[in-house]
């Protein structure tokens, strides 16, 4: 067993050595341009760049031509959030999304701002859930786009996205999802969904960093975005630069593991995370942020009483862990998706995130059990007994 044991899958996710094995043969022998249309290593690349679109449609219901590679999730989003807003702002300037997004949605949509857009950030229960009737009370026809993320990366809770959309798609809105935690993890379907756009990323599912697609719905009805680079008219005008070959018949082969092995997956992981969370639970004084009945199977973020977060986080130094996300990690302020859940700044300051992956352990979550439970015990020690009584209470 490796030290220390790595629980911060949704950060990143080490690369599947099937999916590296995939990979290797293009970055020497199969190493063409797929934009070269006149030789085979051209050809070659073209093919491997089909190939995995293929594969990626397949993770998510859609269809090969509604597939756009990208350099990850992040530059998905600004591709969705701002394509949209550029190519439908004759029809309307208002976007809607939530208080608890990635920093990649409310980032984008602050800059929309300056340019004139009007953004719209829902609320969420205690539970980490958005109401379907607060999204019916400010949609307009004047909105766009609704941008709901399908799985939150810090609580893991899972959104009702299927009614936001259809109640989007009423409004005769478009509806985005970040999916970046959900693809390869849950069932996702765009169809089945409604869902018109959505962002994934290679690197929260055993594939490599720097590879990710955004999903274009072509028909009932037809989304449009306007290119955020221009240069070429690679991916059908959509996002202009040399395809990251490598990296895309990487995404590819995490998209077949991840079809193959998701069910077995989800279940032995659910198992291992409950067995965890049931051990640092008895402890007392520690319980579970966000809802535990809508959310992925692999993730449990839990806030402790009467412990300071950093005392934690040395504590528990044996295991690789998170306070939040990783992108906003160096902020020494609380973590916005635990604030807009409604804890208060100490207890969002002592909540940490366990996240499990596929080459978690039993063994692994057997001693990260053990760890944890000292690590509580060591950082109550620690905590002034005059911030106690006012500290419990809440």
């Amino acid at each position: 067993m490796n030290l220390p044991v790595y629980l911060d899958n949704n950060a990143t996710t080490p690369v599947d050595p099937e999916v590296l094995g995939a990979m290797l043969p293009y970055f020497t022998q199969k190493f063409g341009n797929a934009a070269s249309k006149n030789h085979l290593y051209g050809w070659i690349a073209e093919e491997a760049a089909g190939m995995a679109r293929e594969k990626v449609a397949e993770l998510i219901g859609a269809t090969a031509t509604e597939i756009v590679f990208t350099s990850g999730a992040t530059e998905s989003i600004n591709l969705a959030i701002k394509g949209v807003f550029e190519t439908y702002r004759t029809k309307g300037n208002h976007i809607i999304t939530c208080v608890t997004e990635h920093k990649a949605v409310l980032d984008t949509c602050k800059h929309l701002e300056s340019q004139g857009a009007r953004i719209s950030y829902l609320p969420v229960m205690q539970d980490g859930l958005i109401d379907p009737q607060e999204l019916k009370s400010v949609i307009t026809p004047e909105t766009i786009l609704v941008a709901i993320m399908y799985a939150n990366n810090e609580t893991g809770v899972i959104q009702p996205v299927k009614q936001l959309a259809a109640i989007t798609h009423e409004a005769g809105a478009i509806f985005f999802t970040d999916a970046t935690q959900a693809a390869g993890k849950i069932p996702v379907n765009v169809q089945r969904e409604g869902i018109d756009l959505l962002a994934l990323s290679a690197h929260k599912m055993y594939g490599p960093k720097g590879a990710g697609a955004l999903y274009v719905r072509r028909k009932n009805p037809r989304v449009r975005i306007t290119a955020q680079i221009d240069g070429g008219g690679h991916e059908r005008q959509m996002r202009s630069g040399t395809l990251n070959i490598p990296g895309i018949v990487g995404l590819g082969k995490a998209s077949e593991l991840c079809i193959r092995n998701m069910n077995l997956e989800s279940g032995r992981l659910s198992a291992l995370r409950d067995k965890l969370e049931n051990a640092i639970l008895g402890t007392g004084g520690a319980y579970i942020n966000g809802s535990t009945k809508s959310r992925l199977p692999h993730v449990s973020n839990i806030a402790f009483r009467n412990a300071e977060g950093q005392h934690l986080l040395m504590a528990m130094k044996n295991l690789a862990v998170s306070s939040g996300s990783a992108c906003t990690s160096a902020s020494p302020e609380p973590s916005h998706v635990l604030k807009s859940m409604g804890l208060p700044d100490y207890l969002a300051h002592s909540s940490i995130r366990f996240s499990l992956g596929r080459f978690t352990t039993e063994e692994e979550i057997n001693f990260a059990a053990e760890q944890a439970v000292l690590a509580i015990d060591q950082a109550r020690a620690q905590f002034p007994a005059e911030h106690n009584s006012a500290k419990t209470a809440v």
